[in-house]
Formats: C-alpha cells, structure tokens, sequence
C-alpha cells in the first residue's frame, strides 16, 4: 500500500519534514517514491509547501495519506475527498 507521509529532517530540536509518498512496509525515515512538499512548524506561522499537481496524482493513484498529511493538505486548500 502506497502511503502520503511526512520523514523527519533537520537536527537535534529543529525538525522540518518533507512530505513523501512511499510503501508502507518501508521506514519513517526511509526510502520513498518522490517528495511532494515541505512543513516547518517551527516557524511563525507554520509553512507548508505542497506541490498540488503531485498530491492530485498520487491520490488518484490510490495513495493514502496519513492522518497528519490531511490535516497539512487541508491547511494548504487541497481536498482529499
């Protein structure tokens, strides 16, 4: 099953994650099929980069985000339904 998830990045107390797209047998931090965004929620306000194009087509694909990227998608102005 493909999967829409965010993989950690950054160092000790300074996250930023990138929202992938890869199989759901893989790690967090593993490999993945392609980025399709960015979140740094260490920012003021959060930023949220999607790449709206990519995120359309892994779901008409099938891809099944996580409860977090639909939150993220949703802030971003991307329906999921």
């Amino acid at each position: 099953m493909v999967k829409i998830r965010l993989t950690r990045m950054g160092s000790h107390k300074s996250p930023f994650y990138r929202v992938v797209v890869a199989d759901s047998r893989k790690r967090r931090d593993g490999r993945f099929l392609e980025i399709i965004g960015n979140y740094n929620p260490l920012k003021e306000p959060s930023e949220i980069n999607i790449d709206q194009e990519k995120a359309k087509k892994w779901l008409r694909y099938g891809a099944q985000p996580t409860d977090t990227v639909k939150k993220l998608f949703q802030r971003a102005g991307l329906q999921t339904t």
